[in-house]
């Protein structure tokens, strides 16, 4: 992927799933999405729009019914499971709402993130210090040798981010981020996702029902009844 190729290119993207009643229901329908590198998307609307359907199918997690998704230049669509497991590993890094969802629970902090590295990009021991590095960036040194099951929610999310962040991937995806933290905890994983985006140049796509994290960031997309509006 070119440094001027767009780190997201969604094409007339739609998804078709069944209900628990086998009722189809459309969640997304004719998407045209483009985040540039280094751009910060915020995707808002109203429960049940298609914000996560959306950052689900830019995950790889699900396939598109129609359209393409293309992700670091590779449409997802077209790749197998092995392909889509090396996008992800390689080009996404993933911040769940509730962040025990990213984390290996019996694990240290420390140890979440080194394995990340591992299954992103084959650190050995040598990227010790730069777990450590990381951990600090993100205010967990102190606890680097705590188990994640241990940490706070606060501190658990900020080590979401820092596994999310550990192969220093093109593209972030966060869903809610905030939504389960006070006002100044998330206000510091805001900004340490915006710090990503300014020292290296990731992209950010974050689906939001708060208007200060999409008011902080680039662009504000609202997505309607499965419609970009």
């Amino acid at each position: 992927m070119s440094a001027s190729e767009a780190v997201v290119r969604c094409e007339q993207v739609g998804h078709v799933y069944r209900d628990d009643s086998g009722t189809e229901v459309t969640a997304l329908a004719g998407v045209d999405l483009e985040v540039r590198p280094g751009e910060a998307v915020a995707l808002v609307g109203p429960s049940g729009a298609g914000k996560s359907t959306l950052l689900t199918l830019l995950a790889g997690l699900v396939r598109p019914t129609s359209g393409r998704v293309v992700v670091a230049g590779q449409d997802l669509g077209a790749l197998s499971e092995r392909g889509l497991l090396r996008v992800r590993a390689t080009s996404l890094g993933v911040v769940l709402q509730t962040p025990g969802r990213n984390l290996l629970p019996y694990a240290t902090a420390q140890a979440n993130v080194a394995f990340a590295q591992r299954s992103q990009r084959g650190t050995g021991p040598g990227g010790a210090t730069e777990v450590g590095t990381l951990l600090e960036s993100v205010g967990l040194g102190a606890v680097a040798h705590r188990a994640a099951r241990h940490l706070s929610g606060g501190q658990q999310q900020r080590l979401a981010l820092a596994v999310a962040l550990a192969g220093n991937p093109p593209l972030l995806l966060a869903d809610e981020p905030t939504s389960q933290l006070d006002r100044a905890t998330g206000e510091i994983v805001l900004e340490l996702m915006l710090q990503a985006r300014d020292e290296r140049g990731t992209a950010l796509v974050v689906v939001t029902h708060d208007h200060e994290v999409s008011r902080r960031l680039d662009v504000e997309h609202t997505i309607l009844d499965g419609r970009l509006a």
